[in-house]
């Protein structure tokens, strides 16, 4: 299939950036890997006026150490981040994920902030985000502001940017100490996870003692299980607390369900999930 017809546009500053954005408002969007957007046009279910193509902007594609954390440029490449040995050393929950995001092709092109910022409820990053407690920054023509990740997705493909505005940078805050677990279950290697889980645990000699718990593909955005965090806070993460846990899971989620499955099955494997990442990290693996 061909797109409707649109004007390109590919700015090489954030200033051309956003007086593109003024002219087009919602008829304007902006294009970064393009692994959803152009498929998108494609198929006509998006046919906006014109796509910006921020590709050329400066300085977004990097990652560095700074005082306050590790900084991940919006325009990093999915297989960028996969390769990073500051990524491996500093945030090891985000090198455990990238792998499982679609396929190599795909992370050659697809953009962390792309991933951001589509919020898709199945997808890998977003949830990792908010258990890394992360910060997303957001520019627009009246300056930058930080969004806590926990705050930056408010439901299917919505989130807190708003007009006018571009992702420009992710903040990883230093976690020393956390052990980190990734898992997914999908029908095949690729496909969106139909439940997946991005978690992180300080563990004090053999006894938890903080928790996080983000879900993803089994609601509307990614989903802290507290309820799970609190049953799991002080124990040795011992059979008995697992099934604690898996009991205040079910309380936790209310998946909803489709083609690709049941809310019975996605929360049945949401409680795998949860069962597998917990035993992992309890034996220190990351």
């Amino acid at each position: 299939m061909k797109p409707a017809r649109f004007e390109y546009h590919r700015p090489t500053s954030l200033a051309e950036t956003f007086d593109l954005l003024d002219l087009y408002g919602d008829d304007g969007r902006i294009l970064a890997g393009g692994q959803s957007l152009v498929p998108a046009l494609n198929m006509r279910l998006a046919t906006p006026r014109a796509v910006i193509d921020i590709n050329r902007l400066p300085g977004l594609d990097d990652i560095r150490l700074s005082p306050e954390g590790l900084i991940i440029g919006a325009l990093t490449r999915q297989e960028a981040l996969e390769r990073s040995p500051l990524v491996r050393e500093h945030a090891p929950l985000l090198a455990a994920a990238v792998p499982h995001v679609g396929h190599a092709a795909i992370r050659a092109r697809g953009t962390v902030g792309g991933s951001l910022a589509l919020a898709d409820p199945a997808a890998e990053l977003p949830a990792c985000a908010v258990a890394l407690d992360a910060t997303i920054r957001v520019s627009s023509r009246r300056g930058s502001r930080s969004v806590a990740a926990a705050d930056f997705f408010r439901g299917i493909y919505t989130t807190a940017v708003g007009p006018g505005e571009v992702v420009t940078e992710i903040v990883v805050p230093p976690g020393p100490g956390w052990r980190t677990g990734f898992a997914e279950l999908a029908r095949r290697h690729g496909d969106f996870a139909l439940a997946g889980l991005a978690a992180r645990m300080l563990v004090e000699g053999q006894a938890v003692r903080e928790a996080r718990l983000v879900f993803f593909g089994v609601g509307t955005r990614p989903l802290r299980a507290r309820g799970a965090e609190t049953a799991l806070v002080g124990s040795r993460a011992d059979a008995l607390a697992l099934a604690d846990a898996g009991r205040a899971l079910e309380r936790d989620l209310d998946p909803s369900g489709d083609i690709h499955g049941s809310p019975a099955l996605r929360r049945h494997l949401a409680g795998v999930l949860l069962a597998r990442v917990i035993r992992r990290m309890m034996d220190g693996a990351a």
